[in-house]
């Protein structure tokens, strides 16, 4: 009885993991990088690591922008041997810091000439009490959302200057279980919090905050598009706390994307001539999707963008749209 169970259940996990990964949308843009720069925030692993190393096999100048040099240092090496492109470098950035973030984007500004395409992919699953960060920004929020608003503003200018180019955040589909938002409580000062609610809310950020970018940037030659990358087993969730994070590990592991996979959309939004002036849009497998329906929210989304301008202290030099 039993070994016929395990049989069964082994077979639907086979099976789902293959029709899964066979419907996965794939790139197949052959589109060429030369000349350009690419800035891959979290590139140290999983779906910012695969995108970083096909930019690199494109031709692109690719940063790294990391948390843990060592690491990423160890992975630039990497992509080098594998892409035969020796024009990829690693800069500390922790998003979780304002600092770091306003730290790093000044030497952008200083070493770079043009920026071509940033991804905002670094992100964390969230730890199982509520933590801040010297900033006072709830820690998830912060990595997920926070530094990544300041960064593309921090960087707008030279996006502006070097356009046509291209913004991308990572959200996620678990943007669509956040059924509210309040700007005034960003950091879940006042709500009660849980590690997947602070997740989900810095996704359903992340989709608003395009909204309400790529509005600004009309008629600049900037783009900005915001996307689900599918269930991919990377390190996120495995260095998450909690039984939650765990049990989701285990699943994401048996019947999900790879990380090359898990970065076709990604590379999709970045290199493909079919998304030429397509701005403001959310992309499932290489296509455009409909996010829900508060992530559509426009005056959410100024609301978001006001708050989200004072948690940063953003300042007026800092104002590029």
């Amino acid at each position: 009885m039993w070994l016929g169970v395990l049989i069964g259940v082994a077979v639907t996990v086979v099976g789902v993991r293959l029709i899964y990964r066979i419907r996965s949308g794939r790139c197949d843009s052959e589109t060429k990088l030369d000349g350009k720069t690419v800035i891959v925030t979290g590139s140290s692993a999983g779906i910012g690591k695969a995108a970083a190393l096909d930019f690199a096999k494109r031709g692109a100048r690719v940063i790294l922008a990391c948390r843990n040099l060592d690491k990423a240092g160890k992975v630039a090496d990497e992509i080098i041997k594998s892409s035969g492109n020796t024009n990829v470098e690693v800069q500390q950035l922790d998003t979780s810091d304002l600092s770091s973030v306003r730290r790093f984007a000044d030497e952008i500004l200083k070493s770079e000439k043009k920026l071509d395409i940033l991804v905002n992919n670094a992100g964390i699953a969230g730890y199982h009490k509520r933590e801040t960060t010297k900033d006072g920004l709830e820690i998830t929020m912060a990595t997920n959302y926070y530094g990544h608003f300041l960064l593309s503003n921090l960087l707008l200018g030279l996006l502006k200057k070097s356009a046509p180019s291209r913004i991308i955040n990572v959200s996620s589909v678990m943007h669509t279980f956040c059924k509210k938002l309040d700007p005034e409580d960003l950091n879940f000062e006042k709500s009660s919090y849980l590690s997947i609610s602070a997740y989900n809310q810095s996704k359903l950020c992340n989709v608003l905050f395009t909204q309400e970018l790529s509005n600004k940037l009309k008629g600049t030659g900037v783009t900005a598009n915001s996307l689900h990358p599918g269930i991919v087993a990377t390190e996120i969730n495995a260095k998450a706390s909690g039984i939650i994070p765990a049990i989701v590990d285990i699943f994401f592991q048996l019947m999900g994307k790879t990380s090359d996979m898990g970065a076709q959309t990604t590379i999709y939004l970045a290199v493909s001539d079919e998304v030429d002036g397509v701005s403001g849009k959310y992309f499932v497998d290489c296509k455009e999707q409909e996010c829900s329906e508060l992530a559509r929210h426009w005056g959410m989304a100024k609301k978001l963008w006001e708050a989200s301008e004072l948690d940063v202290k953003l300042q007026e030099d800092e104002i590029h749209y």
